[in-house]
């Protein structure tokens, strides 16, 4: 027995085995033997499942507690990837799939490299040369066998594989970015029969003493045949329980009217009046209480709305229910007393209310709780009228829960019908296995068997479960005339009938099945005849029905089957044509009888206007009857939609004066006016013009190796929309014991098979933990709800698979560059569109009151000897520590005389000469600025370098090394114990450290006067060089001559109004750019005090650098995005560590960056901190790069930043378009504050070098007395920017030397003025150059992307792009458990085609902190790249778009 129970939940699809859609499947994917896909790739963590019902994933992340830690700290300078042993040494097999043994062998040892090139023969070797080609040039340094550039190499060699034909035209996208729209295919099948007209059914029979209403027959059979059998109801074991008689059924249903109407008060009013709707909530095993509180409420006028059991506060679908109730209007469930003791209970132990449901009072109906009626008091039986007799409810395909009414009449005549179609006479025997509450269990079950006083079985499902034979045996025992199932049910005895050989079916005269109407209830019914044939069981027996819950029983077979096999294809345009031909496509269907008596039927088309189909069109079938349902209750606009539709002829003629209700179901008429249903409006699916129903894509899934793969053949199929079109996406549970190679080869058949069955291609296809997928009442799968789940991201399947390459076949196409504009023609095409050239510039320092200063402060080492003489105590620095106390300070002549000890030292002990190189590894600190002035002092020239991380030296110990090596530095100053740092064992094991130049540490200098301070012979002399790592991973160091160091400082100075009675605050790190010129020259320049807060002090204590803003009444402050992230993040949540923070004093806090504004940052930030009083206009953004570190500053004067919305579609085509806020694809651009003084911007075309107009998108240019002379060098890049510093415009003002910041903006003239009084000139950074991914022929800054990701679902904590050959890589960190990882697949492929158009090549997912990231707190994606292809990133899951 435990194998039945395990095999019988198996749907009734698998008989399709055995059937022409088995072999069609099988034949299907022998065609594609040889296309082998890269499996994804897993984390173990992620791999280990325990049993089925307890599964709970694993939730902590595989790397150990320490290595959690240490990859924390990494975070601020640049981050470790720790290399893992990973799991997949049995991957690389599985990625050939069944690759021949031969291959097999090369496989295991070489992961990738052969075997692929040998099962595909010659395109995939020459792939493979040429990415071995890519790889040797862009230096990515990652040998060509390793097994992530395996993978994508087989991705590409199944992207070879041609698409499908290509769309002629376009519609247009309210821009230039065109869409492909799909024109219909002029081969494509049209339907070219006669127009059918309305069909009618044979007229509703007389029949005499027929009551008038079903009450008036309950109160008949009650008072006449009170010992009648009504209803037996059966426990699991399939004992009969108990038998409810006509005479009970009627006296109890009475004693419950009477209790409904005078027993039940509030404040002395009665609870109840006629006409109130009330919840009836009783359990599937219990039919008897049901069928007493059902007839109950009729009796007493009141409206029954039955609905499922809630056992849990988050039942699928719960909410809805509740909302219905709620529109409903009911206060009162009625319920049995065990069902009540079950239900979850509130501490007051009252029921609790579930969510979104109405405040409920529950009544318990058993006999003891009900009272004796009163003599006088007698039940009103009317005669059936149109008033609401009872409401059904039901979920559409959108999950929405609706109350379809039906009236007493049709109520009666509906029972009429049915009793005539089916021959139903009195006192027979019926056994149902379907609910009692809905349909046609309702309908025959409930209301015809009492009409005709029958005596209904009715079996549990719980009792079905433990014996799918049960409603067999009970045909047999009770001599059954009439059995009412499903094909699920013929299905489940099938699998469980070898062991019956007693069984007789000859007592039955009618096997209703139910869903006659599903694709697969046909092979259903051949199997069940088949196999009962030889056990009493007659051909004409079995009769399919199709019915809707608004128009209730639709058409019954009352003759011999008809069959239809149907082209598949042709279904899709919605044309019938008969194939005989074609075995791969077919659906083969079974007529569902005819209409039924006294009803009439038409075929509409779908969409639109309720036109009549032709003869061999599919269409959706329409019933004109007095036995359908009346509405949707209080849903006035859908109501008439469904129940009040009128069809017309092709002329536009109506075919009736009577209303028709839509049933939703799809068909035809076919010979013999026999009614024939291909699908349900419900589960269509329009892909690119054509229709595919739900249920045939789930046949053909289960036709692929069902039972070794998909438990209990649970599988959902839906589509959602993406990008304008419908995608279609497959759900299904696995077997708790299937491997990662089953369910990646079952996956990759089951897109082979439906791509060859039904020409379509599948989207996606998840698979989830066996028993995970939300619930119908039933035991089906809720399909909305999962569909709500996959779209919410939390349906956190185990495996994934995405195919947007091969479906999605409508993007637009990619951009043709236009051939270059001349220059004469742009210079006259912008004065005559009356654009100025873009051009702008801070305040003119040759006019300037300070010029005499200017000149004699050329030399910072004499600024800093004048200010030790004139101003010896005057407080220069102040050190914090991270309890916010003074670590150490330094007034002008205490500095002084440190860096004229350092100088000594230099010479004497280090023996330098003028013009060496000194490398100075210092934590943040004032030993920093005197060791950079003792360089001055003895004319070396000083380069600082931030120190090696001790916990994570393997890191970044060899960039500490390169930066040494390639600055040529002589000597290396730092402190003790880095020097011991540096000479470590654990240093040899990252490099070699015999190479390093002398190393001095500056701990105890000896006081000695030094004879005499170098002085440079000329201003363009190097004063110092700069190093710092792009983004996109180059070491770039720039040569800063002593002219170029003071125009620096005075530029700041004059933008920032700087004087030695001011205090500034700097939260930045002292080794590069901006943050170095901060900390080390400003202050020496102007004077002012400077408050020193190391960013790393604020990882033990948050509050640090906005504690001091306020402490020192700080006015101008600088600090870095990370700085800010951490504030935002760290105290957001914790604003009570900021008790007494006042930041009203700040005038303007300036962001130090070298990348577009990050506006979502600064707003968030500023909203935060505005109730410590923070102005709204203090935070503003800089802008720097390498070739001059300072262009744009706000300062203390001058307009504030002004935002704009530009195009984001219009950006990829280098486009500036200003849009309204808010506007759909609108992108925010915050201006980087105001250029500084004796800085020139120009906007040139990056191909051409032309000036470009006002609102031009091009690269910035800047010219300016503080640009840096040149690169020191570019690490391997010397060729590439040679023309970086000198370059000149290709036509207009042909001779200003202009530097090239590599970054791409745009200038616009404002309508402020600035300090000058000039109209202001907004200077816009939209990304860096280097870092844009050209893609389709369009431009994307990958920070774009990154923001619709993290937009995607709740738990991206972070997001990095970046392309790998022509694929997109997306790497998201997940803050969360590991079981979400699968969701953000979907989600990230979802966002960036809709807002992107570009399809994800591939999705990585990460833990937090993996995408590693620079002081400035800017991605580095060059090296997640390097990471990526190394294997180093240890990632949850890689999952790899097809």
């Amino acid at each position: 027995s435990s194998m039945h129970v395990l095999v019988l939940f198996f749907p009734s699809w698998i008989l399709r085995m055995r059937n022409v859609h088995t072999e069609a499947v099988q034949a299907a994917l022998a065609k594609y033997k040889e296309r082998k896909m890269p499996m994804p790739s897993k984390r173990r963590s992620v791999l280990v499942h325990s049993s089925v019902e307890t599964y709970t994933p694993p939730d902590t992340s595989s790397a150990s507690e320490d290595e959690g830690s240490l990859r924390r700290q990494g975070r601020i300078s640049s981050t470790p990837f720790q290399s893992h042993s990973n799991v997949e040494p049995w991957l690389n097999r599985v990625i050939q799939g069944s690759s021949t043994s031969s291959s097999a062998s090369s496989t295991s040892s070489h992961p990738g490299g052969k075997s692929a090139a040998a099962s595909n023969t010659a395109p995939a070797t020459t792939a493979a040369t040429v990415l071995a080609d890519l790889m040797a040039h862009t230096q990515i340094g990652v040998p060509v066998n390793s097994r992530v550039s395996s993978k994508i190499q087989q991705l590409l060699n199944t992207l070879k594989r041609p698409k499908r034909p290509p769309l002629k035209e376009f519609f247009v996208d309210d821009f230039e970015e065109l869409l492909e729209v799909q024109q219909p295919d002029p081969n494509q099948p049209k339907p070219e029969g006669n127009q059918v007209n309305v069909l009618k059914g044979e007229p509703l029979g007389v029949v005499t003493n027929w009551p008038p209403s079903l009450l008036a027959a309950l109160q008949r059979w009650g008072t006449t045949q009170p010992k009648a059998p009504c209803l037996t109801a059966l426990d699991t074991t399939g004992k009969a329980i108990y038998t409810l008689t006509y005479g009970k059924l009627w006296s109890r249903s009475l004693k419950l009217a009477y209790t409904l109407l005078n027993k039940l008060t509030t404040k002395n009013e009665p609870l109840l009046k006629p006409g109130d709707r009330v919840a009836l909530v009783f359990p599937n095993s219990d039919p008897v209480m049901f069928m007493v509180a059902f007839y109950g409420c009729l009796l007493a006028e009141l409206i029954p709305v039955p609905i499922e059991v809630p056992l849990t506060r988050k039942d699928a679908g719960s909410q809805q229910i509740g909302f219905l109730l709620g529109s409903c209007g009911v206060t009162l469930a009625l319920t049995t007393d065990a069902c009540q003791k079950g239900l979850p209970k509130a501490q007051t132990g009252e029921v609790v209310t579930f969510k979104g449901w109405p405040h409920l009072i529950w009544f318990v109906i058993d006999g003891k709780h009900l009272a004796k009626p009163a003599k006088d008091w007698h039940p009103q039986v009317r005669d059936a009228s149109s008033e609401i007799a009872y409401i059904e409810y039901k979920t559409s395909k959108e999950g929405s829960t609706v109350g379809i009414t039906v009236s007493h009449a049709s109520m009666l005549a509906h029972c009429h019908a049915l009793t005539q179609a089916c021959g139903y006479s009195e006192a027979e025997t019926l056994t149902n296995v379907l609910d009692f509450k809905r349909e046609a269990g309702l309908w025959h079950g409930v209301l015809t068997s009492v009409m005709n006083r029958m005596h209904v079985i009715s079996i549990p499902y719980a009792l079905m479960k433990v014996n799918p034979l049960s409603w067999i045996q009970k045909v047999c025992s009770y001599k059954a005339r009439v059995a009412v199932v499903k094909s699920r049910d013929m299905h489940w005895s099938l699998l469980a009938q070898r062991d019956q050989r007693d069984v007789s079916l000859s007592s039955l005269r009618m096997l209703i099945v139910a869903d006659g109407a599903n694709p697969w209830s046909i092979s259903s019914c051949d199997a069940f005849l088949n196999v009962f044939q030889s056990r009493g069981l007659r051909p004409e027996v079995i009769c399919p029905c199709a019915s809707s819950s608004e128009a209730l029983t639709v058409a019954i077979r009352r003759s011999h089957p008809r069959k239809a096999v149907l082209s598949m294809n042709c279904l899709s345009f919605g044309v019938i044509r008969v194939d005989t031909e074609e075995k791969l496509s077919v659906l083969t269907v079974q007529d569902v009888g005819q209409i039924m008596p006294g009803a009439n039927m038409c075929v509409v088309k779908v969409d639109g206007t309720p036109y009549l189909c032709k003869a061999d069109e599919v269409g959706e079938i329409c019933v004109n009857s007095g036995a359908s349902g009346t509405a949707y209750f209080g849903l006035l606009g859908i109501t008439k939609n469904v129940f009040e539709a009128i069809p017309v002829t092709a002329a536009g003629m109506p075919v009736s004066d009577q209303p028709f209700t839509r049933t939703g179901l799809l068909g035809f008429v076919g010979p013999d006016y026999l009614v024939f249903v291909v699908g349900k409006l419900d589960g269509l699916m329009t892909v690119s013009g054509r229709r595919h129903n739900a249920d045939d894509v789930v046949a053909t899934a289960l036709a692929v190796e069902p039972m070794k793969f998909v438990y209990r053949g649970r599988i959902a199929v839906f589509s959602v929309p993406v990008l304008h079109d419908d995608r279609i996406v497959l759900v299904a549970e696995q077997r708790p014991d299937a491997s990662e190679e089953d369910s990646f080869q079952w996956m990759s058949r089951v897109l082979q098979a439906i791509d060859s069955i039904h020409q379509v291609g599948v989207y996606c296809l998840a698979l989830v933990p066996a028993n995970t997928l939300p619930k119908a009442p039933l035991g089906g799968i809720h399909i909305s709800e999962t569909k709500q789940r996959f779209l919410e991201g939390a349906l956190h399947p185990c495996n994934v698979l995405m195919c947007p390459h091969t479906c999605v076949t409508n993007l637009p196409k990619p951009r043709q560059k236009q051939p270059d504009v001349g220059p004469a023609s742009m210079i006259v095409g912008n004065l005559i569109a009356g654009k100025r050239i873009a051009q702008a510039s801070g305040r003119d320092v040759s006019q300037l009151e300070d010029n005499d200063q200017a000149r004699k402060f050329l030399y910072l080492a004499d600024v800093l000897q004048w200010r030790a003489q004139t101003t010896p105590d005057h407080p220069l620095f102040l050190l914090l520590n991270s309890k916010g106390t003074v670590a150490s300070t330094a007034s002008c002549i205490q500095l002084h005389r440190r860096a004229e000890r350092v100088a000594v030292a230099l010479m004497e002990k280090g023996r330098l000469n003028v013009g060496d190189h000194v490398a100075l590894v210092y934590p943040p600190g004032v030993d920093l600025i005197a060791t950079f002035y003792g360089c001055l002092y003895a004319g070396c020239v000083p380069i600082t370098v931030r120190p090696p991380h001790p916990q994570n030296l393997a890191t970044t110990l060899p960039t500490v090394k390169m930066i040494v090596e390639v600055s040529k530095s002589a000597c290396i100053l730092t402190t003790q114990a880095i020097m011991k740092l540096l000479r470590s064992k654990e240093a040899a094991a990252a490099v070699d450290i015999k190479t390093w130049p002398t190393i001095l540490d500056t701990d105890d200098m000896p006081k000695k006067k030094l004879a005499s301070v170098f002085r440079p012979t000329s201003p363009d002399m190097l004063a110092y060089l700069d190093f710092s790592v792009s983004t996109t991973g180059i070491l770039a160091g720039v040569k800063m001559s002593h002219a170029a160091t003071s125009a620096l400082c005075r530029s700041i100075k004059l933008q920032c109004e700087l004087y030695p009675s001011r205090q500034i605050a700097i939260c930045l790190d002292p080794y590069c750019g901006l943050g170095f010129a901060l900390w080390c020259l400003c202050s020496i320049y102007s004077g002012h005090q400077s408050i020193l807060v190391p960013p790393l002090e604020l990882e033990s204590n948050v509050s640090l650098w906005l504690s001091a803003v306020s402490q020192y009444k700080v006015r101008v402050t600088f600090c870095s995005y990370s700085v800010m992230e951490m504030c935002t993040k760290g105290l957001g949540t914790q604003t009570d560590v900021l008790r007494g923070v006042n930041l009203s004093c700040v005038r303007t806090c300036m962001v130090v960056a070298e990348e577009r504004p990050r506006i979502t940052l600064t707003q968030s930030f500023s909203k935060l901190f505005k109730d410590l009083g923070l102005s709204a206009r203090a935070v503003s953004t800089t802008f720097g790069c390498r070739v001059n570190v300072a262009i744009c500053l706000q300062g203390t004067a001058g307009p504030d930043p002004t935002t704009v919305y530009v195009d984001m579609r219009a950006l990829r085509h280098d486009r500036v378009r200003l849009v309204e806020r808010g506007s759909p694809h609108s992108l925010p651009l915050m201006e980087s504050g105001k250029i500084l003084p004796g800085v020139k911007v120009i906007i040139a075309h990056t191909e051409t070098k032309g000036p470009l107009g006002d609102s031009h998108l091009g690269e910035i240019w800047v010219s300016s007395p503080h640009n840096a002379t040149g690169y020191y060098t570019v690490y391997g890049e010397e060729a590439l920017h040679a023309d970086h510093f000198t370059a000149r415009l290709s036509f207009g003002d042909t001779q200003t030397m202009w530097a090239r910041t590599g970054y791409l903006g745009f200038l616009r003239r404002t309508e402020l003025t600035d300090a000058s009084g000039e109209r202001h000139d907004a200077l816009y950074v939209v990304g860096s150059l280097d870092e844009t991914l050209e893609l389709r022929g369009m431009r994307y800054h990958p920070i774009d992307i990154e923001t619709s990701v993290i937009r995607a679902h709740k738990s991206i904590a972070e997001c990095a792009v970046f392309t790998w050959t022509n694929l997109l890589v997306v790497v998201v960190e997940l803050e969360g458990s590991e079981q979400e990882a699968l969701d953000l697949v979907a989600l990230v492929t979802n966002v960036v085609l809709e807002e992107h158009y570009l399809i994800v090549g591939v999705v990585v997912i990460v833990d937090p902190g993996v995408i590693p990231i620079n002081s400035r707190g800017e991605k580095q994606r060059m090296h997640l790249r390097d990471g990526f292809l190394a294997d180093q990133l240890d990632p949850i899951y890689v999952a790899y778009n097809m």
